[in-house]
C-alpha cells in the first residue's frame, strides 16, 4: 500500500502530468485515488486538491518534487532575484542528472537525496558536476545529515539539510572546485547556436568545414579558449534558458506548492489567467 501511495504521488506532482490536468480539465484515476485518500470530502478546486496533496507528501512523503519545490521557494525566490537568477533541472552532465541547478553569477548543483535514495553513485554524480560547475551542495534530510557529513567531511561539497518545518539549513558550506572543469564535457551541454555564439564571440568567424567536421572542429577551437573564461560564457547560456520575462507568470502569485512546476512548464508559464482559472476550478470526482 505505501508503495502504491508513493507511486500515485510521484505521478501526479510531476510537469507533464499537471500540464494536462490544466488542459483537459479531466480528472485521470491516479488523481481520483489520490483525492479518495489524501483529502477531506466536500466541494473541491484543483487548488484545493493539490495542497492538500501536497499538505500530507509535506508530513508524510517528501518525494524529489517535495524536496524540489522547497529548493525553489526558499534558496531562490526567497534570497534571489527572479529576474536575474535561473533555475534547471535535470540538466544531463556526463553520465548523471543534475537535480537542481540555479545560476546567478555562478551556478551551483544541488543533488538532492531523499530518505529512499543511497548513496552508491553520489561520488560519480559529484565528479560529474564539478565538470561543469564549481559549486555542488547535498540536500538531504535529518534521517540522512550524519551520513552525508561522513561521506563528505574532506570535501568541497556542500551540505543543505531539510527540516521537519520545511525549511533549508546549510550545514556545510560549498567551496569552489575547479580542478575537474572540462571543455569537451561543457561543450556537450551547449545546443548548436549557443556554442557558435561564443566562437563568434572569441573568433569573430565560425570554422569553415564540412557539415561531418563541424561539430569535431568547433570543439577544437573551444578547447583553445581559457577554461575559467569558458565556464563563465556556458553559465551565460544556461542561464538564458530558463530566466523569467516580464510576460512571464509572477511565479510568487502561484501557490507555493506550485511554484516549481510554474516556473518549469513551458505552457503555461505565461498565461496566469488559465493557471488561476485551473486552480479555481470544482474537481468533479
Amino acid at each position: 500500500m505505501e508503495r502504491m501511495n508513493q507511486y500515485l504521488i510521484n505521478k501526479v506532482f510531476t510537469v507533464p502530468y499537471i500540464d494536462r490536468l490544466v488542459d483537459t480539465r479531466n480528472v485521470p484515476d491516479s488523481l481520483c485515488q489520490c483525492i479518495q485518500r489524501y483529502v477531506k470530502s466536500g466541494d473541491l478546486t484543483y487548488g484545493n486538491a493539490i495542497s492538500q496533496i501536497y499538505s500530507y507528501m509535506n508530513n508524510n512523503y517528501r518525494n524529489e518534487y517535495y524536496y524540489k519545490n522547497t529548493i525553489f521557494n526558499k534558496l531562490l525566490i526567497e534570497k534571489h532575484d527572479l529576474y536575474n537568477t535561473a533555475a534547471l533541472t535535470e540538466l544531463p552532465i556526463s553520465n548523471s542528472k543534475a537535480d537542481f541547478v540555479m545560476i546567478n553569477g555562478k551556478g551551483v548543483v544541488y543533488e538532492i537525496k531523499t530518505d529512499l535514495d543511497n548513496f552508491i553513485r553520489l561520488q560519480n554524480q559529484i565528479d560529474d558536476y564539478y565538470k561543469v560547475f564549481s559549486y555542488v551542495y547535498v540536500v538531504v534530510s535529518k534521517k540522512q545529515i550524519e551520513k552525508v557529513k561522513e561521506a563528505l567531511e574532506t570535501s568541497t561539497v556542500g551540505i543543505y539539510e531539510l527540516t521537519k518545518k520545511g525549511n533549508l539549513i546549510c550545514r556545510k558550506k560549498a567551496m569552489c572546485n575547479r580542478n575537474n572543469l572540462s571543455h569537451e564535457v561543457m561543450f556537450q551541454l551547449l545546443r548548436k547556436q549557443e556554442f557558435e555564439k561564443i566562437i563568434m564571440d572569441y573568433y569573430k568567424v565560425l570554422p569553415d568545414v564540412n557539415a561531418f567536421q563541424y561539430y569535431r572542429e568547433c570543439l577544437k577551437w573551444i578547447k583553445k579558449i581559457n577554461l575559467i573564461t569558458f565556464q563563465k560564457k556556458v553559465m551565460e547560456c544556461l542561464k538564458q534558458r530558463t530566466l523569467l520575462v516580464i510576460d512571464d507568470i509572477e511565479v510568487k502569485d502561484i501557490p507555493y506548492e506550485l511554484r516549481f512546476y510554474i516556473y518549469f512548464s513551458k505552457k503555461y508559464r505565461n498565461k496566469s489567467k488559465k493557471i488561476n482559472d485551473f486552480l479555481s476550478q470544482k474537481v468533479e470526482v
